[in-house]
C-alpha cells in the first residue's frame, strides 16, 4: 500500500524533474588549495613536544599562572562558548534527518459557515451550519524527511565540520594563551633585570660622586667634576623609577592574562627562569608542519563545511520527499472528542518540488560555490602565514644566538675597560669623562645583553607556537606525510557534492 502511494507521488515528480523545472547552475570552485609540496618543507619531522612545555623553564610560579589562565581566562571561555554553540548547531542539523513525532491537541470555539460545512446530523447541539460549536482535535503526528538526495546529510556534515573547526580554534586559543603568558613572564624577567641594571647604575653614579668629592678635598679635582657627578645621580634615579614602572606594568599584564585583577599583583614575585633550558625545536621547516598547526586544520575543516553546504544547496533543486502520518481524534462537540467514532488516521508520502522560485535556489548555489573559494583562499593564507611565521622565527632565533655571542664578548671587554678607567681615575691618571664614557658603554651593553637573552627565550617560545606547540593532531592526520588533514566528519558527506 505504502509502496503504491510512494510510486504514485514519485512518478509525476520524476516527469517534472525531467522537464527541468529549476536547473542547477553550471559553476565550480575556482580557487585551488596550496599543496605542501609547494611550500618548500624539508624531510625533517616535528620533534616531540611535552604537553606542558612551559615546565621546562623550571619556574613553579609560571606553571601556576598558566594553569590559572586555563581556568579563568575570558578569551579561553569565549572560545569554549563558540565550541558549545557549534556543537548545538551540529545537533540541530542532525535532527533534520530523524523522524519527528509530536502530540498536538486543540479545542476551538468556532462558528461554522452555512455555505461550507455542517456538523453531523446526529449532533443534538444546534442546527448545523451557522451554529457555534466546540471543534477539537487530538492526535500524534509523524514527519520523516527521507533525504533521498543527501541534503540533510550534507547539512549535518557542514555543521559537524564547523564544530570541529571551533574545537580547533579552542586548541589554538589555549596554545596562544600559554605562549602569551610565557612571553609576558619573560618580559617580567627582563623588567626585573633592567631594574637591577638601573639600580646598579644609580649605585655607580653615587659612588662616582663620592669619589669626585674626595678628589676635590684632596685637590685633585675641581668643583666642575663634582657638579657633573651630582647631576648624573638624579638621572640614574629617574632611569631606575622608569624601569620599576615597566616591571609593575609587566605584573599587571600577567595578572590579566591569568584571569585576575589587582588582587593578584602582590602574589606575582620575581621570576626564577632557567633561560638556558632547551626546547626541542627543529632548525628547518618540518615536513609535517601543517598537521601540527590547529589553525591550519581548522581552516581545512571550514573548506569541508563549505563543500558540504554546496552539496546541500544542490540537493535543494531536487524533490524533497517525506513520509507523513497522523492518528488521533477529531470531533465537533466536547463530549464526542474521545468517542471511538471520532478516530482518524492517515499515512502517506509528501513531495515538495521547486518549479519557479525567482532564482532563489540558483543564488544559494552560486553563493555556496563562492563560499568554497573564500574558505580555500583563507586556508591558503593561513598556510602561507604559518610557513612565513616559522621561517621568521627560525631566522630570528639564529640571529639572536649570534648576537648573544657578540654581546657577551663586548660585555667582558666593557667591564674590563670600566674597571681600568675607574682605577686610573682614583690614581689621578685619567679624567672623570673617561670613567663616565666607560660606564655608559658598560651599562648599555648590560641592558642590551639582558634584552638579547630575553628575546632569545621569547623567540624560542614563538617558534614553538608557530610549529603548533603541544597540539596533538588527530591520529589519522598525524600518520600522513604530506597530507592536508581533513575533519573527522568528512565521511558523513551526502551525494550531489560535485559541480
Amino acid at each position: 500500500m505504502l509502496r503504491n502511494l510512494c510510486a504514485a507521488v514519485l512518478a509525476p515528480a520524476a516527469l517534472l524533474l525531467a522537464a527541468g523545472c529549476v536547473t542547477v547552475p553550471k559553476t565550480a570552485p575556482a580557487v585551488a588549495a596550496v599543496s605542501p609540496q609547494q611550500l618548500g618543507l624539508s624531510q625533517q619531522r616535528m620533534m616531540s613536544v611535552d604537553k606542558q612545555w612551559w615546565k621546562g623553564f623550571g619556574d613553579s610560579q609560571l606553571d601556576s599562572l598558566i594553569e590559572e589562565a586555563f581556568a579563568h581566562s575570558p578569551s579561553l571561555d569565549e572560545a569554549i562558548a563558540r565550541v558549545r554553540r557549534a556543537q548545538a548547531q551540529a545537533l540541530a542539523a542532525g535532527a533534520g534527518s530523524q523522524p519527528q513525532l509530536t502530540l498536538d491537541g486543540n479545542e476551538i470555539r468556532q462558528r461554522l459557515s452555512e455555505n461550507y460545512t455542517a456538523p453531523p446530523k446526529d449532533l443534538h447541539i444546534g442546527a448545523g451550519g451557522g451554529g457555534v460549536y466546540w471543534i477539537g482535535e487530538l492526535g500524534l503526528n509523524l514527519g520523516w524527511d527521507l533525504d533521498f538526495w543527501g541534503r540533510q546529510a550534507s547539512l549535518l556534515q557542514a555543521a559537524s565540520s564547523q564544530a570541529y573547526a571551533a574545537e580547533l580554534d579552542r586548541a589554538s586559543a589555549r596554545l596562544a594563551l600559554a605562549g602569551s603568558i610565557a612571553q609576558a613572564y619573560v618580559d617580567l624577567y627582563r623588567a626585573y633585570a633592567l631594574a637591577d641594571v638601573a639600580a646598579d647604575a644609580q649605585t655607580q653614579r653615587e659612588s662616582l660622586l663620592r669619589l669626585a668629592q674626595s678628589r676635590l678635598h684632596a685637590g685633585l679635582d675641581t668643583a666642575v667634576e663634582v657638579k657633573n657627578a651630582e647631576a648624573l645621580v638624579p638621572q640614574a634615579r629617574l632611569a631606575r623609577l622608569m624601569a620599576e614602572n615597566q616591571r609593575d606594568v609587566a605584573v599587571h599584564r600577567l595578572a590579566a592574562l591569568a584571569g585576575h585583577g589587582a588582587d593578584w599583583y602582590d602574589r606575582i614575585q620575581r621570576p626564577q627562569l632557567k633561560l638556558d633550558t632547551a626546547l626541542p625545536l627543529p632548525d628547518a621547516l618540518p615536513m609535517d608542519l601543517l598537521a601540527h598547526r590547529p589553525d591550519v586544520i581548522a581552516a581545512k575543516a571550514r573548506i569541508d563545511a563549505a563543500t558540504a553546504d554546496r552539496a546541500a544547496a544542490k540537493a535543494a533543486f531536487y524533490p524533497d520527499i517525506s513520509l507523513r502520518a497522523f492518528a488521533g481524534f477529531q470531533a465537533v462537540g466536547l463530549d464526542k472528542l474521545l468517542d471511538s467514532n471520532s478516530a482518524a488516521y492517515g499515512v502517506g508520502p509528501a513531495i515538495h518540488l521547486p518549479i519557479f522560485d525567482a532564482h532563489r535556489l540558483e543564488a544559494g548555489y552560486l553563493g555556496a560555490t563562492a563560499e568554497i573559494d573564500g574558505t580555500v583562499s583563507q586556508y591558503n593564507d593561513t598556510v602561507l602565514g604559518a610557513v612565513r611565521d616559522v621561517s621568521d622565527a627560525l631566522s630570528r632565533g639564529d640571529s639572536l644566538m649570534r648576537q648573544r655571542v657578540e654581546s657577551e664578548q663586548s660585555l667582558v671587554a666593557a667591564q674590563a675597560a670600566y674597571d681600568l678607567a675607574k682605577s686610573r681615575y682614583k690614581s689621578g691618571l685619567t679624567s672623570q669623562l673617561t670613567v663616565l664614557n666607560a660606564e655608559t658603554q658598560l651599562l648599555g651593553l648590560r641592558a642590551a645583553t639582558v634584552g638579547i637573552d630575553a628575546n632569545l627565550v621569547i623567540a624560542r617560545v614563538t617558534l614553538l607556537l608557530t610549529l603548533g606547540g603541544s597540539f596533538e593532531p588527530p591520529a589519522d592526520t598525524a600518520a600522513a606525510d604530506n597530507s592536508i588533514p581533513s575533519s573527522p566528519s568528512s565521511a558523513v558527506a551526502g551525494s550531489g557534492a560535485s559541480s
